[in-house]
């Protein structure tokens, strides 16, 4: 019930929602779409990967095979990187609207400079509303929480609505089932 209310508020607000059973699914989806969408070792078409629990137990020195990614966060290298991966710890069902403990400068780099964002969930990360999220965040844990609910978009007084102007162009939503949450 809460992916598919997610799913539909997300993709309502033109993010893209995909949903795997392991790991291994997650990570051979990222890495083709990569490379579909023009992944290489040049301005503007590489990918940077903050540092998260996805990661754990995988072989970065083979994932950097695929030239243009890297594991190594940097504001330069942010302000030039097409695609920028992080995790998010939650997804609000009722909004579809990720939320993360992002007092890491890597994760707000990777989720707000890159031309796409793809954003790392634990199907677990699901939960139903704002107050519930309200009984998970602690002050004295969290500096920095990022909130995130679609692609970038503004309007002027006219209403023309424009994406990607203060963020990325397209917003990447991968659950994964196996992955642990905070819950």
């Amino acid at each position: 019930m809460g992916y598919e209310q997610f799913k539909t508020r997300a993709e309502g607000v033109s993010a893209e929602v995909y949903r795997f059973n392991t790991k291994d699914n997650a990570l051979g989806f990222i890495i083709d779409f990569l490379r579909k969408e023009g992944l290489a070792d040049t301005p503007n078409a590489c990918a940077l990967w903050a540092e998260c629990s996805f990661l754990d137990g995988m072989n970065l020195d083979e994932l950097q095979g695929n030239a243009g990614l890297k594991f190594e966060v940097t504001s330069e290298l942010a302000t030039h990187a097409k695609f920028g991966i992080s995790q998010m710890e939650w997804a609000l069902a009722d909004t579809g609207s990720l939320a993360q403990n992002s007092s890491a400068i890597e994760q707000r780099l990777v989720s707000s400079l890159s031309t796409i964002h793809i954003a790392l969930v634990p199907t677990s990360g699901i939960i139903p509303d704002m107050p519930t999220l309200l009984t998970k965040i602690h002050p004295e844990d969290c500096s920095y929480i990022a909130m995130i609910t679609g692609p970038s978009r503004t309007a002027d007084i006219e209403r023309v609505l424009t994406i990607g102007v203060h963020g990325p162009e397209r917003l990447i939503i991968v659950f994964v089932d196996e992955m642990g949450g905070n819950n």
